[in-house]
């Protein structure tokens, strides 16, 4: 195989969405999978939803949304109580909503998500 054809045949990656999450369940002490995620943009007229995803079996979501964001206010929602439904638990927390300001948009913002029936917290990852 030639040089050019091996370059040809190499998979492409995906690109990573400007803002990703990552969902732990604090009870198990596993990845949340299959954590149903929504991203919301704030317009004028008011939340406007770019994707929904759900989270994979480590618990990320690395595609959700487009590539590029502009400045602006955003907003995470997931479904934890379709989780916890899932797990035979009851939780407090049937949604878990995270606003964030996109200051720079270049950078990248993972929120990540740390989860259990009657608690969670959320901090800026890398």
């Amino acid at each position: 195989m030639t040089a050019s054809a091996a370059a040809t045949d190499a998979p492409t990656a995906t690109p990573r969405s400007r803002i990703t999450t990552h969902v732990l369940d604090a009870v198990s002490g596993r990845p949340a999978a299959g954590v149903p995620v929504e991203l919301e943009q704030k317009l004028e007229t008011g939340w406007h939803v770019l994707a929904n995803a759900g989270t994979d079996a480590d618990g990320r979501v690395s595609v959700l949304g487009p590539v590029d964001l502009s400045s602006g206010r955003y907003r995470l929602t997931f479904d934890t109580g379709r989780y916890f439904a899932g797990t035979g638990q009851p939780t407090l927390y049937p949604e878990v909503s995270v606003t964030i300001d996109l200051t720079d948009p270049a950078a990248h913002y993972h929120v990540p998500l740390l989860l259990s029936p009657f608690a969670y917290s959320t901090y800026r990852g890398s």
